[in-house]
């Protein structure tokens, strides 16, 4: 209740994101491989940014 309007930190946003891109590659996976390829390349760059921001 009391984290209603709190707001989502950088890195909450950027793990939302990858999330969000992991499912749509998997998704594609069955459909176009090289659209699948792409969100999944999206994907790992969002990690490498979190990583970062854990560093």
């Amino acid at each position: 209740m009391f984290g209603l309007f709190k707001k989502k930190s950088e890195k909450e946003k950027l793990q939302e994101l990858h999330k969000k891109l992991l499912k749509e590659a998997y998704e594609l996976s069955t459909q176009n491989r090289s659209k699948s390829d792409d969100k999944a390349a999206e994907a790992d760059k969002i990690m490498k940014q979190i990583e970062a921001l854990d560093s």
